[in-house]
């Protein structure tokens, strides 16, 4: 196969690092809008760097890999289903869900495939707790709790082309929270606090939020996110049952320390970001890609389950401003995604 990637920033350096070793990727195509930056990926990869998406689809690449800035992605995506070329996009599709679902629909016109980059669907963690709620072996499940803590903000400038940090950074936990139990969510009521860095209040964003969601079986869950977490990077999520509960994110780099006398203090190496923390799940969802693009497997994450978890994140916004509860179906757009099951 030969794979381009779009955009060689540090998760798309470590995609093309991946590609470069799988058994079935004969070559590599990079490109991006800082030539020399992809030249320097080439050169470490073995890949041919080329300059713009037209040379790169031009070089006849059987699949694309998109990992360029976010407001991007609708195009590249609209651009790889016109090519009729399978395509692995980083979250977001856009931050808006007009922009969305417009690629959505180039997608489904041109019959091609796109998968979604919710890495925390092929992490072992999760994909365990999954199995525990779908076996029911903790039982009727009742409270469930997620949990994203960046250890430092990122750039400034980067805050007004987020989405926001329900958009941005939580629409990780809606995704994985559908896919653990198999639910939908029916409402939120969601908060958020600008107390941090002045950035956030200039960018109209919140530095620090926390969400109550209720799924379509009655089950609660709460979702918290923070960008000032010193003490390092922490994704955790619980899930409560009658019988049992699991912990998704707990072990020895959790940057965590025991209040209690002779409990466990702070890890020696807690994880510093998401890179690290994730690289095994970054892998396995780009080997996934590589099979869905070969026609051996069917898509693990297509786009229509991250339209699910815009919208969410949309009603959060939404609720946030308004300080109300909001339901879902507040939120419409196209025809309703399947469920997460």
């Amino acid at each position: 196969m030969r794979i381009g990637v779009i955009g060689t920033g540090r998760i798309g350096a470590f995609h093309t690092a991946v590609l470069g070793r799988h058994p079935e990727v004969g070559s590599l195509v990079v490109t991006d809008r800082d030539p020399a930056r992809a030249a320097e990926i080439a050169d470490r990869t073995g890949a041919t760097a080329v300059a713009g998406t037209e040379a790169l689809f031009a070089s006849g690449v059987d699949a694309v890999v998109i990992a360029s800035a976010t407001a991007s992605h609708a195009e590249l995506i609209g651009r790889a289903a016109a090519a009729g070329v399978p395509a692995f996009c980083e979250k977001p599709i856009a931050v808006d869900l007009p922009g969305t679902l417009g690629a959505l629909h180039a997608v489904e016109s041109a019959g091609t495939v796109l998968q979604l980059g919710f890495m925390r669907r092929f992490d072992a963690g999760y994909t365990a707790a999954r199995a525990a709620v779908r076996s029911g072996r903790l039982g009727r499940l009742h409270t469930v709790r997620a949990i994203t803590s960046d250890p430092a903000p990122p750039p400034a400038a980067y805050l007004p082309l987020s989405g926001g940090l329900y958009r941005d950074c939580l629409v990780h936990d809606f995704d994985i929270l559908r896919w653990v139990t198999g639910r939908e969510v029916v409402e939120v009521y969601a908060t958020g606090s600008d107390a941090g860095p002045a950035m956030f209040r200039a960018a109209d964003d919140v530095d620090t939020a926390a969400v109550v969601l209720t799924l379509d079986d009655g089950v609660l869950a709460t979702a918290t996110a923070t960008r000032c977490n010193g003490a390092g990077y922490d994704v955790r999520m619980e899930l409560a049952g009658e019988r049992d509960t699991v912990a998704v994110g707990l072990a020895d780099r959790t940057p965590l320390t025991s209040a209690e006398p002779g409990g466990p203090g702070a890890p020696e190496q807690p994880w510093p970001g998401f890179l690290e923390r994730f690289a095994p799940a970054y892998e396995a969802e780009l080997h996934a890609f590589v099979r869905v693009a070969r026609g051996e497997a069917e898509n693990p994450c297509d786009g229509w389950e991250a339209l699910a978890a815009l919208r969410i994140a949309e009603a959060c916004e939404r609720s946030r401003r308004e300080r109300r509860p909001v339901r879902i179906a507040e939120v419409p757009v196209g025809p309703a995604p399947a469920a997460a099951g």
